[in-house]
């Protein structure tokens, strides 16, 4: 069994209370299209005018795969099928509330359900994977081309989401508001 010094747990806990959130990516049946979300319903939301995947905020006495089928109905009209653990990430000093976030990240096979065209939040798009993958270039001219307002660090992240690798990535990815200043991580 392992234990920790109860004053060197506080402190460690005192450091990092994330905020539980998943991060979901659909494919269509073809494998060429990606379902994201245009974040253009309410210019006061943090990531307003970004693509993003979809998906949320656990709730308390929630799991986090019965918190990811709850955001994809409320966001996208679908119940679920094959849902595949993609990663986690660890965000630090995120965006303009500079939030910590650990984020389940997932790859979503099969659903059932008519999409709408948007919710609350923005505009539901199929975006052609190579398109997303595009944005994701190390190359900048690339990655301007596709037209995809991201988080910048999402393209570290995105590939690993696509890839085909069945292991699972556990990243770590500090922010200084609104930009990245590191990205690490590890497969296993």
């Amino acid at each position: 069994m392992w234990h920790t010094h109860p004053r060197k747990l506080s402190s460690l806990t005192a450091r990092f209370r994330p905020i539980v959130g998943t991060l979901a990516y659909l494919l269509d049946s073809d494998r060429d299209r990606v379902l994201m979300i245009r974040r253009d319903a309410r210019p006061d939301d943090d990531h307003f005018g970004k693509v993003n995947g979809l998906g949320g905020k656990v709730d308390p006495d929630e799991g986090v795969v019965e918190s990811l089928r709850r955001e994809l109905l409320e966001e996208a009209s679908v119940e679920l099928g094959v849902i595949e653990l993609r990663g986690t990430i660890t965000w630090t000093n995120f965006g303009p509330k500079r939030e910590q976030w650990l984020g389940f990240v997932f790859l979503v096979d099969s659903w059932t359900g008519d999409i709408p065209e948007a919710n609350h939040e923005g505009t539901l798009e199929w975006i052609d994977l190579s398109r997303l993958l595009d944005a994701c270039s190390p190359d900048e001219l690339v990655r301007a081309s596709a037209e995809l307002p991201m988080w910048e660090g999402d393209r570290h992240f995105l590939p690993l989401v696509f890839d085909g690798d069945s292991r699972v990535f556990h990243g770590t990815m500090p922010y200084d508001g609104d930009r990245p200043s590191g990205w690490a991580y590890e497969r296993i």
